[in-house]
């Protein structure tokens, strides 16, 4: 299951969003969570499942590989939909014993697992189509405007895009770890909750051991390339709006516009 999140990975490929300015996709990803938050109806998730497939389609990552991210949020959205179908008050449409389950909490429950699942796909299509060097330049050009404030900004970005793209490297480390111990006779899969949740204990120290080591060597790397922050860098690859993007930003402005009209009239 480790190997099945998608979010931070990098999937090669030729296609019209790898094409974008990354600024375009990381402002549509904000937009997109913005609308998937704005969605209060039928009529709004529809639109918001439309914009998702197609930005899915043009993408050219295939849609097997893209959703099976989704195997590891499964627990998180099941134990939401059940909370919400019996925890939120309203009209009791089925009562067993102390438990009831209300209209109200079914549709809470909806809305949430589609927010939490459209949440994941269209992160997921932001890192699959950019580059760690175009995610950390896209962070640092929107977030320019609190360089006025003295925040070190180039230092900000650099320092979330390689949190963002440890995350499948320490998953793919985690799997590694947990395929030798069961190799000598470790058991992750028996016993109850707290067995299992025992068991996964002696995974943390050498995880931290090997995340500790591979944040050294990248720090050793980047000082012996003479790496240094700051607003004297240069880029090789400086990021020039074209009329694509322009475009991109015309779907963007048409999808929220969607959004607030389904959210007004229906």
């Amino acid at each position: 299951m480790l190997r099945d999140i998608t979010l931070g990975q990098y999937y090669q490929t030729d296609s019209i969003l790898h094409r974008l300015d990354p600024r375009v996709k990381l402002i549509g990803t904000f937009a997109f969570i913005v609308g998937l938050f704005l969605a209060n109806n039928v009529a709004g998730y529809l639109v918001a499942a439309f914009f998702l497939v197609s930005m899915i389609k043009l993408s050219n990552v295939p849609v097997k590989f893209m959703l099976k991210g989704m195997k590891a949020i499964a627990f998180l959205i099941v134990i939401t939909v059940v909370f919400n179908t019996f925890m939120t008050p309203g009209e009791v449409l089925i009562q067993v014993w102390k438990l009831k389950v209300t209209k109200e909490g079914l549709i809470m429950a909806a809305k949430l697992a589609l927010r939490l699942s459209f949440l994941i796909i269209g992160s997921s299509i932001m890192t699959l189509t950019t580059t760690p060097n175009q995610l950390t330049d896209a962070i640092e050009s929107v977030m320019g405007p609190l360089k006025r404030l003295h925040v070190p900004v180039h230092e900000v970005a650099m320092m979330m895009s390689i949190a963002l793209r440890f995350i499948p490297i320490l998953m793919e480390e985690t799997d590694k770890i947990m395929k030798a111990q069961e190799a000598r006779g470790a058991s992750f899969d028996s016993g109850n909750l707290i067995d299992k949740t025992k068991a996964l204990i002696p995974l943390l120290v050498p995880l931290f051991i090997s995340a500790f080591r591979r944040a050294n060597d990248l720090a050793m790397a980047m000082e012996a390339r003479c790496y240094r922050g700051g607003d004297s860098r240069t880029k090789m690859k400086p990021l020039i709006y074209r009329r694509r993007d322009v475009m991109g930003y015309g779907v963007l402005i048409s999808f929220l516009a969607c959004i607030i009209v389904t959210r007004v009239l229906f």
